[in-house]
């Protein structure tokens, strides 16, 4: 592992010990890398919709979990300055779903992100998201 490959993980545990929202909706961190992060997660009962199909906020905030970590990996407080999501299949109860946000650029203050959520083996696309981020100015650790 290369101190960049450390630092990240170093970011991301540490985002992840503060981030209750991520790990109150089961939220996990699977893999983590410089400008790169992949999450999972399980559609339950509570994340169904009035159509029974898994509600489109859940989808939009694993997502937006698997950008939070992914642009937080270089030692930079990142906040999402805006987001877009499309949805391309249905997701339903007990679907394990994985999204994997992919740095595209970061120059400044700003970076953009893709993140592709997907189900299954071999993986099914059910949507894919677009975050542009900013910086806070300030370190993630506090070394």
């Amino acid at each position: 592992m290369t101190d960049d490959d450390a630092l990240a993980w170093d970011c991301a545990k540490a985002l992840y010990e503060s981030d209750v929202a991520s790990r109150s909706l089961g939220i996990e961190l699977l893999d983590v890398a410089p400008g790169r992060a992949r999450v999972s997660m399980t559609i339950t009962e509570q994340m169904l919709n009035g159509h029974r199909i898994g509600h489109g906020g859940y989808l939009f905030t694993l997502a937006d979990s698997a950008f939070a970590f992914a642009c937080n990996t270089h030692d930079v407080a990142t906040v999402a300055s805006s987001c877009e999501i499309v949805f391309l299949a249905p997701t339903h109860m007990g679907d394990v779903l994985e999204a994997t946000a992919q740095e595209r650029f970061r120059a400044g203050r700003r970076g953009i992100y893709d993140v592709t959520i997907t189900r299954g083996v071999p993986p099914e696309v059910v949507a894919e998201f677009r975050g542009v981020s900013s910086s806070i100015g300030k370190p993630v650790l506090n070394r």
